[in-house]
Protein backbone atom coordinates (compact mmCIF):
# COMPACT_ATOMS: atom_id res chain seq x y z
CA UNK A 1 0.00 0.00 0.00
CA UNK A 2 1.42 3.54 -0.62
CA UNK A 3 1.77 6.05 1.62
CA UNK A 4 -1.00 8.29 -0.25
CA UNK A 5 -3.29 5.24 1.17
CA UNK A 6 -2.00 4.92 4.45
CA UNK A 7 -2.13 8.37 4.96
CA UNK A 8 -6.34 7.98 3.90
CA UNK A 9 -7.10 4.95 5.35
CA UNK A 10 -5.60 5.44 9.19
CA UNK A 11 -7.85 8.61 10.17
CA UNK A 12 -10.68 6.53 8.57
CA UNK A 13 -10.04 2.94 10.71
CA UNK A 14 -9.59 5.37 14.09
CA UNK A 15 -12.91 6.84 13.53
CA UNK A 16 -14.51 3.67 12.75
CA UNK A 17 -12.89 1.85 15.74
CA UNK A 18 -13.88 4.86 18.10
CA UNK A 19 -17.33 4.86 17.03
CA UNK A 20 -17.58 0.64 17.33
CA UNK A 21 -16.00 1.06 21.12
CA UNK A 22 -19.19 3.57 21.87
CA UNK A 23 -17.28 7.22 22.34
CA UNK A 24 -19.30 8.93 19.93
CA UNK A 25 -22.84 8.80 21.70
CA UNK A 26 -26.02 10.77 20.50
CA UNK A 27 -28.28 12.03 23.18
CA UNK A 28 -25.34 10.98 25.73
CA UNK A 29 -25.51 12.51 29.04
CA UNK A 30 -25.02 15.85 29.19
CA UNK A 31 -25.60 16.12 32.71
CA UNK A 32 -22.54 19.01 32.79
CA UNK A 33 -24.95 21.44 31.64
CA UNK A 34 -27.97 20.60 33.39
CA UNK A 35 -25.65 21.60 36.46
CA UNK A 36 -25.16 25.40 35.69
CA UNK A 37 -26.95 27.95 36.82
CA UNK A 38 -29.80 29.68 34.67
CA UNK A 39 -29.59 33.31 34.10
CA UNK A 40 -27.63 35.73 31.71
CA UNK A 41 -24.27 34.34 31.60
CA UNK A 42 -21.16 36.57 29.84
CA UNK A 43 -18.64 34.70 27.41
CA UNK A 44 -15.01 36.99 27.74
CA UNK A 45 -12.87 35.79 25.25
CA UNK A 46 -9.79 34.16 26.35
CA UNK A 47 -7.50 35.03 23.03
CA UNK A 48 -8.38 35.30 19.74
CA UNK A 49 -10.41 38.20 17.96
CA UNK A 50 -14.26 36.75 19.62
CA UNK A 51 -15.42 39.82 21.24
CA UNK A 52 -17.72 39.61 24.59
CA UNK A 53 -21.06 38.60 24.44
CA UNK A 54 -24.03 37.78 26.35
CA UNK A 55 -26.11 34.83 26.63
CA UNK A 56 -29.40 34.21 28.18
CA UNK A 57 -28.86 30.16 29.79
CA UNK A 58 -31.94 28.85 29.37
CA UNK A 59 -31.59 26.14 26.57
CA UNK A 60 -28.37 24.84 27.90
CA UNK A 61 -27.25 23.05 24.42
CA UNK A 62 -26.82 26.55 23.30
CA UNK A 63 -23.40 26.12 24.91
CA UNK A 64 -22.51 23.74 22.94
CA UNK A 65 -23.13 25.33 19.34
CA UNK A 66 -22.18 28.94 19.96
CA UNK A 67 -20.99 29.60 16.15
CA UNK A 68 -23.47 27.55 15.17
CA UNK A 69 -26.94 29.26 17.58
CA UNK A 70 -30.47 28.94 16.57
CA UNK A 71 -29.54 25.84 14.33
CA UNK A 72 -31.22 22.61 14.66
CA UNK A 73 -27.93 20.60 14.84
CA UNK A 74 -26.93 16.94 15.40
CA UNK A 75 -24.97 16.22 18.87
CA UNK A 76 -22.98 13.39 19.88
CA UNK A 77 -21.47 13.26 22.90
CA UNK A 78 -17.32 12.46 23.02
CA UNK A 79 -17.19 12.76 26.47
CA UNK A 80 -18.77 13.07 29.56
CA UNK A 81 -17.53 13.96 33.25
CA UNK A 82 -18.97 15.51 36.43
CA UNK A 83 -16.94 18.89 35.69
CA UNK A 84 -15.86 18.51 31.83
CA UNK A 85 -18.24 17.84 28.36
CA UNK A 86 -16.87 17.60 24.96
CA UNK A 87 -19.67 17.45 21.94
CA UNK A 88 -19.13 17.01 18.60
CA UNK A 89 -21.87 18.31 16.25
CA UNK A 90 -23.37 18.52 12.94
CA UNK A 91 -25.37 21.43 11.28
CA UNK A 92 -26.71 20.04 7.95
CA UNK A 93 -26.12 22.68 5.18
CA UNK A 94 -23.63 24.97 7.82
CA UNK A 95 -20.97 23.35 9.32
CA UNK A 96 -19.89 21.68 11.91
CA UNK A 97 -17.85 22.05 15.09
CA UNK A 98 -16.49 20.23 18.61
CA UNK A 99 -17.20 22.24 21.55
CA UNK A 100 -15.40 21.62 25.01
CA UNK A 101 -17.11 22.64 28.16
CA UNK A 102 -15.14 22.74 31.85
CA UNK A 103 -16.71 23.26 34.53
CA UNK A 104 -15.34 25.60 37.42
CA UNK A 105 -18.42 26.02 39.25
CA UNK A 106 -22.31 26.13 38.64
CA UNK A 107 -21.46 29.95 37.63
CA UNK A 108 -17.90 29.79 35.63
CA UNK A 109 -17.29 28.03 32.78
CA UNK A 110 -14.42 27.47 30.30
CA UNK A 111 -15.47 27.10 26.33
CA UNK A 112 -13.06 25.84 23.95
CA UNK A 113 -14.76 25.59 20.12
CA UNK A 114 -13.26 24.89 16.41
CA UNK A 115 -15.17 23.91 13.29
CA UNK A 116 -16.81 24.94 10.33
CA UNK A 117 -19.08 27.89 9.82
CA UNK A 118 -20.21 29.67 6.61
CA UNK A 119 -16.93 27.76 4.46
CA UNK A 120 -14.81 29.00 7.25
CA UNK A 121 -12.44 27.65 9.81
CA UNK A 122 -13.30 28.88 13.15
CA UNK A 123 -11.61 28.49 16.75
CA UNK A 124 -12.38 30.12 20.02
CA UNK A 125 -11.58 30.02 23.91
CA UNK A 126 -14.11 31.91 26.33
CA UNK A 127 -14.40 31.95 29.99
CA UNK A 128 -18.02 32.19 31.11
CA UNK A 129 -19.55 33.50 34.14
CA UNK A 130 -22.96 34.14 35.23
CA UNK A 131 -24.07 37.72 36.05
CA UNK A 132 -27.64 37.65 36.88
CA UNK A 133 -31.43 36.74 35.70
CA UNK A 134 -32.55 36.97 31.85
Amino acid sequence: MNNACLRYAFPGALLLMLAAAGVAKPDGDMALLESLDRGMWQLRPTGGTMSTSKICLGKSESLTQIQHSGLACEQFVVRSSANSLTVSYTCAGHGQGLTVIRKETNRIIHIQSQGIRNNAPFSFSAEGRRTGPC
